[in-house]
Parts: C-alpha cells; structure tokens; sequence
C-alpha cells in the first residue's frame, strides 16, 4: 500500500462545511457503515501526509510504510471512534499515526537492545516466559548465539527467534506459528537444550 500524493491532501485540514474537513468527516461516517470505496478515498487524501509524518518519526521508509497500512486499518476498525468535537478527522488520523509510529521506533529500540545485551539474567525457561531465550543466553555474546542457532532446526530456531528477537511469549509463538501450545513449549525446550550446550561449547573455545 504505496501512499498516494494529491494536491487535497495539503487542504485536508480545511475549515469550513464545504471544505475538505467536511469531505473527511463524510468519508468517515460512511467507512464506519463499513464502505470500501470510501475508504479508498479517505486514503487518496491522506495517504502522503501520514506517511511524511511515519518517515519523519521512524526514519525509515521501509517502517514508514508499514506504520501507514497499520494506521489505515485502524482507521478502518476503529471509524465509530471519532468523535468531531474533539477535533479535526485529520488530527485524530495523524495522532493515531503518530502513535503507531512511536511504538515501532520503541520495538526497534528494544530488539536492538535484546540484541547487544551480555549480561542476560539465568533462569530456567518455564521461568522466562516472556524471553525464554535470555535464559541460556547468559553472557553470550549475539554473534555467538546466532552461529548456535544456525545448529537448530528450522522450527526450533524460528520458534525461539520469535520468542527472543520479536519478544513474543509461549502463547503468542504458538498462535503465530499455529501450533499447540505443549507442541511449542516442547519444540523451543529442546531448542533450548541444544542452545545451551552450543553456547557452553562456544564459551569453552
């Protein structure tokens, strides 16, 4: 979903009952009757602005698009929510894509974080439920743990890189790689193990 430019989206904000204000405001009712072409629309005018705001925020095209389509389909769930007393439908737009940008930049942050950290804390991985991998981390450095990965298997290692690099928990790699959820904990326990013992090696050398 590429934003699209248009010389409306500039007036977007508009004042006035005839203005581009009251075209948004229109174009919102109608997409929370659940219109599709309305919906197109609203993009049309107002794609380019939210998604110079997402660059200016992330820094990063690649980001700034996905800040953008996950902005439009909230825009698109969450329609009833607007409330015009509270402001224009283009701030209430910008702010809800100001906010998804922010959490993309902090999610970066803390998968660069989980990434350069050495000093992880030791415990067993049932007590680590929300990075299990940190519990045989230990003070291994990243480029150590990512050669020992490379040991796994495809769905061990996957399953573990979701739960460590995207800081899922048990249940949410279980539901993002629709597998039972003893399935999961049993495959990234054995994954787990052979992490383990890769990374002691690893120390030993």
């Amino acid at each position: 979903m590429a934003p699209r430019g248009s010389d409306a989206t500039a007036r977007a904000d508009d004042g006035g009952p005839g203005g581009e204000s009251q075209i948004l405001r229109d174009l919102l009712a109608s997409i929370a009757a659940g219109d599709r072409a309305a919906f197109t629309r609203l993009y049309d005018l107002t794609s380019s602005r939210i998604y110079g705001l997402a660059v200016r925020v992330v820094r990063d095209r690649h980001y700034a698009e996905e800040v953008v389509q996950e902005a439009y389909l909230q825009y698109w769930q969450r329609a009833t929510d607007y409330e015009p007393t509270r402001g224009s439908v283009i701030t209430w737009m910008m702010t809800i894509a100001h906010r998804r940008a922010v959490d993309r930049v902090r999610t970066e942050n803390m998968q660069a974080e989980k990434m350069s950290e050495y000093g992880v804390r030791s415990a067993e991985p049932e007590a680590a439920q929300n990075l299990p991998l940190e519990a045989v981390v230990r003070s291994a450095e990243v480029s150590a743990v990512r050669t020992c990965l490379g040991h796994l298997t495809d769905l061990q290692r996957g399953s573990l890189e979701l739960s460590y690099f995207g800081g899922l928990t048990y249940p949410e790699v279980a539901a993002r790689t629709d597998t039972p959820l003893p399935t999961t904990k049993s495959r990234m326990r054995d994954g787990l193990r052979r992490l383990r013992s890769c990374l002691d090696a690893q120390e030993g050398r």
